[in-house]
């Protein structure tokens, strides 16, 4: 972690001397070691995290643990309990309390550090005059620096696919919390850093320092232009604005690149190394989300219920490599309704159980949602193909579900979605690894109950996976929030599920992993590598006798940093941009024949039940034969509810909870009061951003 203890006189005066006195050379210019040594320890973790990963997925643990593991994953989860569950941060658990009180110590200290040491020689020097002037102006430049510190860690959640997160044991949706809370950070402490500097100008009488553009110092005007684009990104994200202007919120965060590049431009390429790893990382994950989003997926079929609920699952093509874990997250652009904007959703199909096909579940509760609906279950679908590119999926590393006794999961509205992955997930282990697994509880809240019809997507379209339920210990708990009573027939005998299979394109291909099934975290190893090591040759050379030689023809005045800056980042993202689409076009073609064959596959196949054609054949409408026996097994699991709160004192349990904020807080508040056992061990999972 040196990379962010600058603040400290020992590294400062001490040791970061010695190495610039013993590694000092012209290849990189005069800064180029600290370049070194703030970027390469960062990106050496994450070179290392892919590699364990890969290890981790070869070597996976089959034995059950033992009692000392048992005892250290009981601790583990007594950290991950709620500690902090209303207010604006939201649930926090023990450990992530614990992080966040010592981020913010580091932050409190550093401020401590840099103004007590400068305010004193301040004191000492100056009797009288410009002393408070000059607290300000040094003043405004700690709270830069400390601002910088929070801007290292800013883009490392948002790497969906970096190896660092799930080294960690962090998904990419459960980390959003902790870009947001940095991007907090990060926006209060340079808005504090402009503001120092305006007040200071303005009182001495030199506000022409706003257009001060300098050829090798600070740049005040790339500054300004920093902060007004953070600025304009910052005012988008409280939760009121982004969820009543979602598409505002999307298209503003794009400001993301203004604010990067001027910010390079105001303090150099160099100093702005210390946020480098992260967006370093985030850069690559980009560029190969970017590649991945070329081609057009093929979409398979849709099961689309009633009208009232605005309900759909998407069953897209997939090859059989691509594996992920329950409660994964899958990004769909669709064209036709918007080319830039990108919506997770969770993926409900479990890569074992259904080795070729990836299903999501989609309930129209926005602009886009709706219009997708509007589209997929119009006969007017029919006519054409639907253009759908997709991102990821992403998701945790692993799931270790069998650990629990009782599994209780805890739902609202289209919050059952994750919940769906994990009860098939435990059918294709019951089923054909014969483990036992928990007891599964399921506690889901409708609004009416036209929208039990959700419980029909608990498991797949295909009948055969009917008979793998008989060994899932399955009770559904479902609570009908805004009816009073029971209606006088069944709810789940009034079925109006349809299902829609699609004739596929001759151009859209199955989803695929982007850099191979096999050794994906080695090549993403080797991508993150390669690129930086060709960058630094790059720019070693470009610095050696194009940039230093022009520095010393120009005498005092030297190379313009601005320039240097840009010459790097364009470097930087060419070397990205070459390893990426490297890798991505070598497993593309290596994976190319095996597609090749499934797409004939899934040409010549047809719906084999009760299938009739629509509209010329590109639509095949399913008739309800499928579903019935799976319908039956749902509805004698199931028990009704209305107005009747359910009890959380159970075992040895795990409590998942995913739906609206409410319900999370509320439950979160049970596992981590008196009023539940100490085995709870609670999990929310959240998509809120």
């Amino acid at each position: 972690m040196m990379w962010v203890l600058l603040p400290t006189n020992t590294y400062k005066h001490k040791w970061l001397p010695k190495l610039k006195s013993r590694f000092s050379s012209n290849y990189f210019g005069k800064q180029g070691v600290m370049m070194l040594i703030f970027t390469f320890p960062p990106l050496l973790v994450a070179v290392l995290s892919c590699v364990y990963l890969h290890l981790a997925a070869k070597l996976k643990p089959t034995a059950k643990k033992s009692d000392d593991e048992e005892k250290e994953t009981r601790v583990l989860a007594t950290w991950r309990k709620p500690m902090l569950v209303k207010g604006p941060l939201g649930i926090v658990t023990g450990i992530e309390l614990a992080f966040l009180v010592m981020f913010v110590v580091l932050l409190f200290w550093s401020l401590f550090t840099y103004f007590s040491s400068s305010f004193k020689s301040i004191d000492i020097s100056l009797k009288n005059g410009i002393r408070w002037q000059l607290k300000l102006d040094l003043g405004g430049l700690w709270l830069g620096l400390v601002g910088n510190i929070c801007l290292t860690l800013l883009f490392f959640p948002v790497a969906r696919g970096s190896a660092v997160l799930q080294f960690f044991g962090l998904t990419s949706e459960g980390s959003i919390k902790y870009h947001i809370w940095l991007g907090h950070a990060v926006m209060t402490f340079f808005t504090a850093h402009g503001i120092c500097y305006i007040v200071y100008w303005a009182l001495m009488g030199q506000m022409s320092q706003m257009l001060k553009w300098s050829r090798s110092e600070i740049s005040n005007v790339a500054g300004e232009i920093s902060l007004l684009a953070g600025l304009g990104l910052w005012a988008t994200t409280f939760p009121r604005i982004r969820r009543k202007m979602f598409e505002l919120f999307f298209y503003t965060h794009y400001l993301y690149i203004v604010f990067v590049v001027f910010f390079v431009f105001h303090v150099g390429f160099t100093y702005a190394c210390y946020m480098l790893p992260g967006f370093y990382l985030f850069l690559v994950d980009r560029y190969l989300r970017f590649l991945q989003s070329r081609r057009h997926v093929r979409l398979l079929s849709a099961r689309i219920l009633p009208a009232a609920g605005q309900t759909l699952e998407l069953s897209f093509s997939k090859s059989p490599g691509l594996k992920y874990s329950p409660t994964s997250v899958l990004f769909l652009n669709v064209p036709g309704i918007s080319k830039l904007q990108w919506h997770p959703f969770t993926v409900t199909s479990n890569s074992s159980l259904e080795t070729d096909e990836l299903s999501v579940v989609i309930k129209g509760e926005g602009k886009w949602t709706k219009k997708l609906y509007e589209m997929v279950s119009s006969s007017a679908a029919a006519d054409h193909h639907f253009d759908v590119s997709v991102e990821g999926p992403y998701g945790p590393a692993s799931t270790d579900f069998l650990r629990h006794e009782t599994l209780v999961m805890i739902s609202g509205g289209s919050g059952i979605a994750p919940f769906i992955s994990i009860i098939r997930d435990l059918i294709f282990t019951s089923s054909h690894l014969q483990l036992k697994t928990p007891r599964l509880i399921l506690i889901s809240s409708f609004k009416t109950t036209a929208d039990l019809a959700m419980l029909h997507l608990l498991l797949p379209i295909t009948a055969a996976s009917s008979a793998a339920t008989a060994n899932l210990r399955l009770t559904i708990e479902a609570y009908i929030t805004r009816e009073k009573q029971a209606a006088a027939t069944s709810p789940f005998h009034n079925n109006n599920v349809r299902t829609k299979w699609f004739k596929p394109s001759p151009t859209h291909a199955p989803i695929s992993p982007i850099l191979g099934p096999t050794a994906s975290w080695l090549w993403l190893a080797a991508v993150v590598s390669s690129s930086f090591l060709a960058f630094l040759v790059i720019i070693g050379i470009l610095t050696g006798y194009y940039i230093y030689p022009e520095g010393k023809k120009s005498g005092e005045l030297g190379f313009p940093m601005a320039l240097t800056a840009f010459l790097y980042m364009l470097v930087l993202c060419a070397c990205v941009a070459a390893a990426s689409s490297g890798a991505f076009l070598w497993n593309k073609r290596k994976s190319g024949r095996d597609q090749t064959i499934q797409i004939r596959n899934v040409e010549g196949a047809t719906p084999t039940a009760g299938g009739s054609p629509v509209g010329g054949g590109a639509v095949y409408e399913m008739t309800e034969e499928l579903e019935s026996l799976p319908l039956r097994t749902i509805e004698e699991a199931t028990n009704l509810h209305y107005g009747v709160r359910p009890n959380l004192r159970r075992g040895s349990t795990g409590v998942m909870v995913s739906g609206p904020a409410g319900l999370r807080h509320e439950a979160a508040a049970i596992c981590s009061s008196g009023l539940a056992d100490d085995s709870l061990q609670f999990e929310s999972i959240s998509f809120s951003w």
